[in-house]
């Protein structure tokens, strides 16, 4: 004799997220965004995003806890214009001059400058062999 199964409608996956402060895994359409300053961000291809961080949270009190937290840290220009160069320098076809790099990024030359002495102000010590 065959038993009839019963039809189980297959479940749709949830769009997940993920807190920036607690990293709670949860429904995304609970989620709270929105963007803080950030002199480290820059977007891959829409530059008026630059110097803007979308940050998730999985609720009211945790986004502005992160808020607060982006509130205390220095917003450094030269690490904006770092980060623009460096976007420049990693995609597309290879910039041979200040010129061409500052039509990339939209920089003049002092500026490059500035952002060329502080990331490399800003590297890591050389451990050596």
């Amino acid at each position: 004799m065959w038993k009839r199964r019963k039809r189980v409608r297959p479940v749709a996956p949830v769009p997940l997220e993920l807190c920036d402060l607690c990293a709670l895994a949860f429904p995304a359409d609970e989620a709270v965004s929105g963007y803080v300053p950030d002199s480290s961000a820059v977007h891959p291809t829409q530059d008026w995003c630059d110097g803007m961080r979308l940050v998730t949270a999985c609720g009211e009190a945790h986004f502005a806890v992160v808020q607060e937290q982006y509130r205390h840290r220095p917003f450094v220009q030269e690490e904006l214009w770092a980060a623009k160069i460096d976007r420049a320098l990693s995609g597309g076809t290879p910039v041979l001059t200040l010129v061409q790099l500052g039509c990339r990024t939209g920089l003049h030359e002092p500026e490059i400058r500035r952002a060329i002495a502080w990331h490399n102000a800003h590297l890591p010590p050389d451990t050596g062999p």
